[in-house]
């Protein structure tokens, strides 16, 4: 990936001139399904940019619980967009009917309007939770039989489409925006891609300007997207496996609660009960072993794998946890 990049053509992408991204963006748009791509430089931004296009200042944004834009973005929907969530159904996903229920009409005397629905997949504070396509699909035609703009934030999508066996196109076909991310387990370094249709994309542009993702000669760090899409999407399942095996170690835990059934992809959510030590005390032990997890809250531990840690490390890394939380 390091040579890709120190090999990249670039030019200056603030004009459309540097042809590693254009790669890339033409690359991702048609993994996706859609007219055109807009490569920014973190998922935090795309999501932002996804307000910026569909929503004004006092609309009504409707998501799942917990969802990254809520919970992991310092507020900046409020502060950049001026829009309020509404989180409807449970464990981070909704059906088509709790949104139809959900949605607010323009006009309202009283109620703010609902103008975006966005949907998590995986959603990362559940686990790295998958949806069903049939479920994606419900809610698309649901968001655009009431006039409703759809987003999805798939940040890590190609986890979803190779955890289910689904084309990422067929994923994405029910949403107007689209994102992904490189610098989750693709590997990169730096950097998200917008999938859309080429008026949105036009559009988006200039909100990127305006946040400060417009960037020079990108084709250096575009260059580790176009090598990961071409080497570390199907090795994904090594990650997905290596996160079951860490599930159902720490399962046999007293104190842990997890399904390890329930884990798909690459992403352990284990809660800690009443009795066991705290998050923060199983974090803090941990990395004194040499092992790097977070503190989601008081009592809940996230654990991700990636192409970085091989099977034996993450059988290691289940040991560690599992005494630093039978202390």
């Amino acid at each position: 990936m390091r040579a890709a990049m120190a090999a990249a053509p670039v030019g200056d992408d603030q004009f459309g001139e540097d042809p590693t991204v254009a790669a890339l963006q033409e690359r991702v748009a048609a993994l996706l399904g859609k007219e055109a791509g807009l490569f920014v430089p973190s998922g935090h931004m795309a999501n932002q940019l996804a307000l910026k296009r569909y929503c004004r200042h006092g609309d009504d944004v409707i998501v799942g619980r917990e969802v990254h834009a809520v919970w992991h973005e310092t507020g900046a929907a409020a502060a950049l967009s001026g829009v309020q969530f509404t989180e409807i159904g449970a464990d981070g996903r909704f059906t088509a009917d709790e949104l139809a229920a959900a949605i607010r009409p323009r006009g309202h005397l009283l109620q703010p309007p609902t103008t975006l629905v966005e949907v998590e997949a995986t959603h990362n504070r559940m686990g790295g939770l998958v949806w069903d396509r049939e479920e994606l699909e419900a809610v698309g035609a649901v968001a655009r039989e009431r006039g409703v703009a759809s987003y999805l934030d798939g940040a890590r999508l190609l986890n979803a489409a190779v955890a289910r066996g689904d084309d990422p196109a067929a994923l994405a076909a029910p949403f107007d925006l689209v994102s992904i991310a490189l610098s989750k387990g693709l590997g990169c370094p730096v950097g998200s891609v917008l999938a859309g249709s080429r008026a949105d994309v036009a559009a988006l542009l200039r909100w990127r300007r305006m946040l400060g993702g417009a960037m020079r000669q990108a084709g250096i760090v575009a260059a580790a997207g176009l090598y990961a899409l071409d080497h570390h999407v199907d090795r994904l399942a090594e990650d997905h496996a290596n996160a079951k095996l860490i599930a159902r170690r720490l399962a046999e835990v007293d104190g842990v609660l997890l399904d390890p059934d329930a884990v798909e992809t690459n992403i352990v959510v284990l809660r800690l009960a009443p009795g066991a030590p705290d998050a923060d005390t199983v974090v803090a032990r941990a990395a004194e072993a040499g092992v790097l997890v977070m503190a989601f809250a008081a009592r809940t531990v996230r654990a991700v794998t990636h192409l970085d840690v091989t099977r034996a490390d993450c059988e290691r890394a289940a040991e560690v946890l599992a005494e630093a939380i039978a202390g």
